[in-house]
């Protein structure tokens, strides 16, 4: 038999399809091929016995060229990738709210928004053209933090995603709580992400965001969700939190009985706090309490860390910061913001896993 590659021209994946096939979709975002014969540059693979013999072209007149034996083609149907390569994808949000009023201005945002896609790149093996970088010193408007742009962005997040697909959220601004009367919260208060204009447009609550990048989530593919926002351990309304005093998973089901998992995938969340808890902007202290530096850090310093040890040296990074600083400043700061920095790293997942011996990838 003849098998014919066709690149999608939405996504510029390739397709295996049976040459003899007239029409057939995507195998990774599902939009319609239309498979006509002669089609200008297709290439067609001829099959025997399960083993690519040779192949042909379409050149721009219509007629068949034999092509060059090329190696890479002759291997099984099996291994000749039918199915895509895993995908890596990351919406990247960070928030200053320049332009709100003085007491909402964050300054280290923008900059841990940019380490982290820094970080993805360099040392995550993430490409560039898959990181989509949402901050409010952007020029062009669809790249700037909006409700509309972020709520584009988790759509886009986990669009076409399938097996063995790695997807990352990153958000730092504000988080805040606020009463809700479903039965969704154990404690009775929705967490949300404050996009730059939330005054106007409104927050992204907790459950909007499960709905749309946790409960899609299909078999095999992982989402890893770093949340620095106070008020931020169930920003993703996940049924499980990790107690790291007794070591053992705690249920967070929503008493409604809603579900909150996923589609046979795996989400997984670290927050900056605990859902009652508050944090400081990450150029406190020069950052030495900051989620997000602390996490870089250990990142690019320890490359097998299992997810326990991560989250166990940032926390331990944290409580250095706080009581290391000496200086009239550091003082001052313990003294009044104490309550902020005083933060306890919160890890919740969809589903219980061996946090000791699960090495964290992305």
């Amino acid at each position: 038999m003849e098998a014919r590659i066709i690149k999608c021209s939405r996504c510029r994946q390739h397709s295996w399809l049976p040459a003899t096939a007239k029409i057939q979709h995507c195998i990774s975002c599902k939009q319609e091929l239309l498979v006509n014969e002669g089609q200008p540059n297709d290439l067609v693979c001829l099959v025997r016995n399960g083993n690519v013999k040779n192949t042909k072209t379409y050149n721009h007149a219509g007629s068949k060229t034999i092509a060059a034996w090329d190696p890479f083609l002759h291997m099984s149907i099996k291994s000749a990738s039918f199915e895509r390569k895993p995908r890596k994808r990351a919406l990247v949000c960070g928030v200053s709210y320049k332009k709100s009023r003085c007491r909402y201005r964050l300054k280290g945002a923008i900059i841990d928004a940019k380490n982290i896609k820094d970080l993805l790149i360099s040392h995550l093996k993430f490409p560039d053209d898959c990181i989509r970088l949402l901050t409010d010193e952007e020029k062009d408007p669809t790249l700037c933090p909006t409700r509309e742009n972020i709520e584009k962005g988790l759509r886009w997040l986990v669009e076409g995603s399938r097996s063995r697909d790695s997807l990352v959220f990153y958000f730092a601004g504000h988080g805040l709580q606020e009463s809700e009367s479903e039965g969704d919260e154990l404690d009775g208060r929705n967490e949300a992400i404050c996009p730059v204009d939330f005054e106007a447009k409104g927050k992204i609550v907790d459950n909007d965001i499960n709905s749309t990048i946790v409960r899609p989530l299909a078999t095999g593919v992982t989402l890893h969700a770093v949340i620095d926002t106070c008020h931020s351990a169930t920003m993703l309304d996940l049924p499980y939190i990790f107690d790291t005093k007794d070591k053992n998973w705690i249920n967070n089901q929503p008493p409604s009985g809603a579900y909150k998992g996923t589609s046979g995938g795996l989400a997984i969340c670290i927050g900056a706090c605990r859902d009652d808890q508050e944090t400081v902007d990450s150029s406190t202290l020069s950052g030495k309490t900051s989620l997000t530096r602390n996490f870089i850090q250990q990142i690019k310093n320890n490359p097998t860390l299992t997810y326990g040890d991560l989250i166990t040296s940032v926390q331990q990074n944290i409580d250095e910061g706080i009581n290391e600083p000496t200086g009239l400043i550091a003082c001052i700061l313990r003294t009044f913001y104490r309550s902020k920095l005083l933060q306890d790293i919160q890890l919740s997942s969809s589903e219980k896993f061996d946090v000791y011996n699960k090495e964290f990838k992305l």
